[in-house]
């Protein structure tokens, strides 16, 4: 009996993946919309911190900078950067959402109150 490629077993892991996030995202209540954002927000500033210590990699002392610690210093930016946009975008989402409950203040009328 042969062992499956590990890339076949990490890329059936990650389908499995995008299934379940797909079904538990698309199944949360309304009332429930503003605090999942709230820690989606979270969890994405957790990236950051990693993207930002992979854009800051560097090489072993005594040994020239290799094309590794470019991949990594690139990989690091490019996560970093679309990791704050999701920070921005749920900020955005989620001051969007809490205006919706807030009561909607009415002008008075003109000649109102005399």
């Amino acid at each position: 009996m042969e062992a499956v490629d590990p890339t076949v077993f990490r890329l059936a892991i990650f389908v499995l993946a995008i299934f379940v996030g797909y079904y538990v995202v698309w199944s949360v209540t309304p009332a429930l919309h503003t605090p999942l954002m709230a820690v989606t927000n979270a969890i994405s500033s957790v990236i950051i911190v990693g993207a930002l210590l992979a854009a800051a990699a560097h090489g072993a002392a005594g040994e020239g900078i290799s094309g590794s610690v470019w991949v990594s210093k690139g990989a690091g930016a490019i996560a970093a950067g679309l990791a704050a946009v999701n920070i921005f975008g749920g900020f955005l989402v989620t001051q969007r959402m809490l205006a919706m409950y807030k009561k909607k203040v009415h002008a008075p009328k003109a000649g109102a109150g005399k």
